[in-house]
């Protein structure tokens, strides 16, 4: 029940931490802070200057249900339903991958190649297995002059994208399209980008449980070796591709070599390649 919980904010908190602290969880200070924060409607500001503020009792039963989904191994930003990305606040749905800030890489890599085209006139992106719209969302974001398609095969993917875009204010500039890969793309765009699944089969049951239980599998596998959708990929971009435009492609980080490899044996020329925070290969950004 959660009426042994704190109704005082600071107490609230402190009781929180201790929580996901006893479940040995990996940040049990800032899941709390996050939780508390999101379902009492309350600011760090406020836990602060006003600690002995009293939280509503609605709330403290929806924080105690959260803490238990907590403790039980539910990522908090699925608890809460949204996560921030590239400065963007994404609501999330069980059939999207939780966007990552290593992805946010991908963003960085495409961004001065979709500005420069957008000042000579117009910018299409074609973002291949969209999700929650992450990667064509930003890039709508810093590039205004930018329109983007998001490409997934999952309904309830494309619906969250949809969402999301109409939210952020981006609906008139996002197209979302349901196709497997490029078979219902149509058009040619500046800007080919894809964080496609690229876990081998095998492996899937090898991942964090946070992963492998509450990431969707369709957005995780990427058969038997992990590199099928970058064949496709590869192998199809060009005919959907401006003259002089960008291919760019998220990876795990031990499979730079195969996918440089993939692409060179397409015809294309690598145009850059890009570590994440944590210094590990991330992105590859090709051109024809």
């Amino acid at each position: 029940m959660a009426d042994h919980l704190p109704e005082a904010l600071g107490p609230l908190l402190r009781a929180a931490r201790a929580r996901l602290d006893a479940a040995a969880l990996d940040s049990p200070n800032l899941d709390a802070r996050l939780i508390v924060e999101h379902f009492s409607g309350t600011t760090r500001t406020q836990a602060i200057a006003d600690p002995m503020r009293t939280v509503d009792p609605r709330a403290i039963a929806e924080i105690d249900a959260a803490l238990k989904r907590r403790t039980s191994g539910e990522p908090v930003h699925r608890i809460l339903g949204y996560r921030e990305f590239y400065g963007l606040r994404l609501s999330l749905s069980p059939e999207t991958l939780e966007p990552r800030p290593d992805t946010e890489t991908l963003v960085e890599a495409v961004l001065p190649f979709a500005k420069a085209t957008a000042r000579e006139g117009a910018c299409r992106i074609l973002d291949l297995g969209t999700g929650t719209g992450a990667v064509a969302l930003a890039l709508l974001s810093a590039v205004p002059e930018a329109i983007a398609t998001g490409v997934d095969v999952s309904e309830g993917a494309l619906a969250t994208a949809s969402r999301n875009a109409e939210r952020l204010g981006f609906a008139s500039r996002f197209k979302a399209l349901r196709s497997d890969w490029f078979a219902k793309v149509s058009g040619r765009y500046h800007v080919i980008a894809a964080n496609p699944p690229y876990i081998p089969s095998e492996d899937i049951e090898n991942l964090q449980d946070e992963v492998r239980d509450f990431d969707p599998r369709l957005a995780l596998d990427g058969g038997v070796d992990g590199l099928g959708p970058y064949r496709i990929i590869a192998a199809e971009a060009a005919g959907f591709l401006e003259a002089e435009g960008r291919v760019a492609v998220e990876f795990g980080h031990t499979q730079r070599n195969e996918v440089t490899e993939i692409f060179s044996a397409a015809g294309y020329r690598l145009a850059g390649a890009f570590c994440d925070l944590g210094g590990n290969d991330r992105v590859l950004v090709f051109e024809l």
